[in-house]
């Protein structure tokens, strides 16, 4: 996963204004009733033909998407399907705001762990956070006094974070994911000539870890990105050069590419490549198709990849085949992925968190209007947003599907 800072904001302005409350019954984004105080629609139909005179986007990072000019953070609804993922009541807001970090101290590595109810996260993985000379940090909120907070109907939500005190084997921790033998599962890019690994963690203090995996046949990985565990109990994760380019780590020996490993064997293999970045990695319930993200777009090409690409995953070998492009991200790159029961799939992308229905159809937006790295649920209903300098909670009816073991 990629933390991609944005350091200026243009919206969008457009010829025309399509609000939620201004719906009518037969709108073909769906019955306005239906549609939460928090969201507006934009039906596609609205934005089709622009005309010879509009102002069209240039810069795809940083110009986001908001015709209807609503203040961040809401929901933009495409499509009717994308009310039964938000449900009547749904909710966008800050839980938890901190701007004392170099470089946000909210971006990666979300994992949620049930039984403290907490949520762990990483500090940013770019510059000056993460470098040659400095690690980022782990950090965690309870959500109980999110819950209480709410409860309460305080009119702002900041609840504090703790910052844990980690061994030096957790080394700029990029993807996470778990709980897993119930300690929370990290991907650290490693840093200078300290390798990149995955990494098991107490979550609970003092917080021990245990590297699982550090090399490819004694050779280091570029650096890991992201990390999921397969309804088979196999660890997959990406691994691109972005440590190399930010100056993190030595130049790359091993191409960009996707890995499976086997913690019961030691086994590691490469199960799919031809990816420029490989970013967010996730898999449907069934973990039959895996989705890649491809971030080469990062960069100042904007016609590089910012593609999500589905694959059959091979039940014997586990190798990712037949891929076929699912989605195209509009606002910058994809970022961290998660997928729900339904088997929808959120994005993090330069905007918010883009949801796409299974087949690819663009459902709606959680439109933060800053740059979001990566995203996880903490329990049914509840997506934990992370973006950099805040922690927004995007409360919905759609329910988490990750694997944990």
């Amino acid at each position: 996963m990629i933390s991609l800072l944005i350091a200026t904001l243009a919206i969008i302005p457009s010829p025309f204004s399509t609000k939620a409350q201004a719906l009518s019954p037969d709108s073909d984004v769906g019955n306005a009733a239906a549609i939460p105080s928090g969201a507006v629609s934009v039906p596609p139909s609205s934005f089709a033909v622009l005309g010879q005179n509009a102002t069209f986007r240039q810069n795809g990072a940083t110009e986001h998407f908001n015709p209807t000019n609503t203040t961040p953070p809401f929901f933009q609804i495409f499509h009717p399907d994308f009310l039964s993922v938000l449900g009547p009541d749904a909710f966008v807001r800050v839980i938890a705001e901190n701007a004392t970090f170099a470089s946000g101290f909210a971006f990666e590595a979300p994992i949620f762990h049930v039984q403290t109810n907490e949520i762990f996260f990483a500090s940013s993985v770019v510059p000056p956070e993460s470098s040659m000379t400095h690690n980022n940090r782990i950090s965690k909120i309870n959500m109980t006094l999110v819950e209480i907070a709410l409860a309460q109907k305080v009119a702002s939500i900041n609840v504090p974070f703790e910052t844990l005190s980690l061994p030096d084997t957790v080394q700029i921790t990029n993807g996470g994911t778990g709980p897993f033998r119930g300690n929370l599962l990290f991907a650290t890019r490693g840093r200078g000539t300290l390798p990149s690994a995955l990494v098991l963690v107490n979550p609970k203090a003092p917080n021990n870890a245990t590297v699982l995996l550090d090399n490819f046949f004694a050779r280091q990985f570029d650096s890991m990105n992201d990390v999921k565990i397969h309804p088979s109990g196999n660890i997959f994760f990406t691994d691109d050069s972005l440590g190399f380019i930010r100056d993190e780590k030595p130049a790359p020996l091993l191409p960009s590419q996707v890995y499976m490993f086997d913690p019961q064997s030691g086994l590691v293999r490469v199960v799919a490549d031809n990816v420029v970045i490989p970013n967010g990695i996730a898999f449907n319930p069934s973990g039959k198709i895996a989705y890649i993200g491809d971030s080469a777009a990062i960069g100042t090409d904007p016609t590089l990849p910012s593609t999500v690409y589905a694959y059959d995953v091979d039940p014997e070998t586990f190798a990712f085949n037949n891929r076929r492009v699912f989605a195209y991200i509009d606002s910058g790159i994809p970022d961290g992925i998660e997928v729900d029961t339904g088997g929808n799939l959120y994005v993090a992308s330069a905007d918010g968190v883009q949801i796409f229905r299974k087949d690819g159809v663009l459902l709606g937006k959680v439109f933060i209007g800053s740059n979001v790295a990566n995203m996880a649920f903490a329990g049914d209903g509840r997506l934990v947003v992370l973006a950099g300098t805040s922690v927004f909670l995007a409360k919905i009816a759609a329910k988490g599907s990750l694997v944990t073991s």
